[in-house]
């Protein structure tokens, strides 16, 4: 006996009869919709510098410590601060009491070695003259001739005490090693002053340097013609040319930054010392693809850009390295090449693979 056929419910039937011509309208509809319209932009190279500026001081090429040779108390301070010296000039005194007494007591210790030699000498010449005629010996004679060397050698032993002594006496003075401006100062009227122990900071004159504390990545991008325009702070009419004359080797562990020092050509009057200036520094001109920021978007690696098919005008999604974010652009590194169209605006809503519509592209 055969199985009767099952048929489906009317309602079934019915319902199937209206998605049809939902589902086709749908698809007509999606066809119809218009492509989005974004605004684009062809990548392509461009010149690129980048600008350094930093804020440093200007300093003295050369400055020295300047101390007393001998101990003592002091007794005068001739300048401060801020004081223009010349070379030569007194700038502090200590009490020459100690060293006056050893000059005299060298003195002394000289006329005694002039009177030891006086008498050696008359000794070793009338040991002489009997050795001449046989009247003496040969031993008398030798302990003459000794006892003379050795008075000449005490005499100069104590002349020698004498020149040292007279040097000491006149450490007792401390003078400018040359001319310049008194920078720092460490001794007070009353004070002991220990040899060797910095008095006075002295910056002398001549040639001026601009010293900045940079970040090491500064070195990474060669300064286009190797000098740094140098600008007063207070007056920015007063400029300067200036190259790197000393690099630090190390990295100040504090502030991370490397001490870098430049000499100035024909410094102006007014960048005197610890001036403020500003340096101002151009890299190497290099081409690079720059977009603006608007460009960008991202996916599961990070930053990306929508890339535009010339042909269907179909989107893609692209990862790219972005080299350096600046206030209202990107620099790329990698990932897009010069030729490309890219999404600039309009991208928020796009999806992979979509058409899309923009200004000029039958151009």
């Amino acid at each position: 006996m055969s199985q009767p056929i099952m048929l489906p419910p009317l309602r079934t039937i019915l319902l199937l009869l209206l998605a049809l011509p939902l589902a086709a309208c749908n698809e007509k509809a999606q066809q119809g919709r218009p492509a989005n319209l974004v605004k684009t932009e062809i990548v392509h190279l461009q010149p690129r510098q980048t600008v350094v500026r930093l804020t440093g001081d200007v300093q003295a090429r050369v400055t020295s410590e300047l101390s007393f040779r001998v101990s003592g108390r002091v007794t005068e301070r001739l300048v401060d601060v801020g004081d223009h010296v010349k070379a030569g000039d007194v700038l502090a005194r200590i009490d020459p009491t100690e060293q006056q007494a050893d000059l005299v007591g060298s003195q002394a210790a000289v006329a005694s070695a002039e009177a030891q030699l006086r008498l050696a000498t008359a000794t070793f010449e009338r040991q002489k003259s009997l050795m001449a005629s046989g009247f003496t010996t040969r031993g008398s004679f030798d302990q003459a001739q000794e006892g003379l060397r050795t008075a000449e050698g005490s005499l100069d032993n104590a002349r020698a005490q004498l020149g040292i002594a007279k040097d000491a006496l006149t450490y007792t003075e401390l003078r400018a090693s040359a001319s310049g401006i008194i920078t720092a100062r460490n001794i007070e009227v009353g004070q002991v002053a220990q040899s060797a122990q910095s008095a006075y900071t002295l910056a002398e004159d001549g040639a001026r340097d601009a010293v900045f504390d940079v970040n090491e990545s500064v070195f990474l991008k060669p300064i286009e013609g190797g000098t740094i325009k140098l600008t007063l702070v207070s007056d920015p009419s007063v400029t300067a040319i200036a190259r790197p004359r000393e690099i630090s080797p190390t990295v100040d562990p504090k502030s991370g930054t490397v001490r870098v020092k430049l000499s100035i050509e024909n410094p102006p009057a007014a960048m005197t010392l610890g001036s403020a200036v500003t340096g101002e520094g151009r890299s190497r001109s290099v081409d690079k693809i720059v977009l603006p920021w608007s460009v960008l978007t991202s996916d599961q690696k990070g930053p990306a850009v929508w890339v535009v098919d010339p042909e269907t005008r179909a989107v893609s999604l692209r990862s790219i390295v972005v080299e350096t974010y600046e206030t209202s652009s990107i620099v790329v590194a990698s990932g897009l090449k010069p030729g490309e169209r890219v999404v600039v605006d309009g991208g928020k809503m796009l999806r992979p693979a979509e058409i899309v519509t923009y200004d000029g592209e039958n151009a």
